[in-house]
């Protein structure tokens, strides 16, 4: 039995399908449903229902997925942990990240890391998803105020907040230092963000004051609502990763930080998978100093 098709097809039976697990896999959905179909020729049974519209494994097709799963892990660990012993870091090595985190600060540190380990093919996907590392496919996941999970392991790599910024032609008001006292600004917001909600913003003597955004224009990334700021549509809260250089440069003016706890950004793995050399490697380009606005 051919071992390279058995893990194809225990992916295939993992991800629910030969497209997500193509997707996961990034291989090709027709290479996959070949090395399947030669499996089921070399056993000489079928293992997975063709025409449905959900994948559904046969009898003998759950059978050999339930026996060989653990299996094939084990294999890919045993891999691993040679890999990781490894003088030099080499092989693939996928990153998911969000959007802003990736555009602002990673792509650079990427770039640097191509540089240094270039037996590495390095591949960074943006994206504001909560990817899973296992099932997705990544050997390390960029998140921001990720909650605890056991089957993940990593380190905080870098501490953030909030700011309510605007352009320098929007007048600024004057914001009261109460929270009884909220008052409403026109607001460029993301898609997701609920109605109703309201922005803490601490004050230069320690107070909290509350302002209501009236939203006037609603986007799905937060690069895009950057723009708009910029462009004086209205006011925004936002990373200070993403607008630190603009408030610095007079494009944009803060009005204050969100209050409350500081925002973090771990750098966070499988606790099933031993540390590898490629992951180490790039862990170790994570440090504060590479990590400035």
């Amino acid at each position: 039995m051919d071992l390279t098709s058995l893990a194809d097809f225990n992916a295939v039976a993992l991800h629910g399908g030969f497209g997500p697990a193509s997707r996961a896999l990034d291989r090709p959905k027709a290479t996959l449903s070949r090395r399947v179909a030669e499996l089921e020729e070399d056993l000489g049974v079928r293992l997975i229902e063709r025409g449905a519209r959900r994948l559904r494994l046969t009898e003998e097709g759950l059978a050999l997925h339930e026996r060989t799963r653990g299996l094939m892990t084990e294999i890919q660990e045993a891999g691993e942990a040679v890999a990781s012993r490894a003088p030099v870091p080499r092989g693939r090595l996928r990153i998911s990240a969000p959007v802003v985190f990736a555009h602002v600060l990673l792509c650079r540190i990427a770039a640097r890391f191509a540089q240094a380990y270039p037996q590495v093919e390095l591949e960074i996907i943006a994206e504001d998803r909560v990817a899973d590392p296992v099932e997705d496919g990544y050997d390390l996941v960029i998140r921001v105020d990720p909650p605890h999970d056991e089957q993940l392991v990593g380190r905080r790599i870098l501490g953030d907040e909030r700011l309510v910024v605007a352009s320098p032609t929007l007048s600024i008001p004057s914001i009261p230092a109460s929270e009884v006292d909220a008052f409403q600004v026109p607001a460029v917001m993301s898609v997701g963000a609920p109605p109703g909600i309201h922005w803490n913003v601490r004050t230069e003597d320690g107070g909290v004051s509350v302002i209501v955004p009236t939203p006037v224009l609603r986007m799905s990334s937060l690069l895009m609502v950057r723009e708009a700021v910029l462009q004086g549509v209205g006011v925004a809260l936002l990373p200070r990763l993403l607008v630190e250089q603009d408030v610095q440069a007079g494009r944009l003016v803060c009005w204050g930080a969100e209050a409350g706890s500081p925002v973090e950004i771990w750098a966070l793995y499988s606790s099933r998978r031993l540390l590898s050399a490629k992951v180490r490697a790039f862990m170790d380009m994570l440090k504060p100093d590479t990590l400035k606005f």
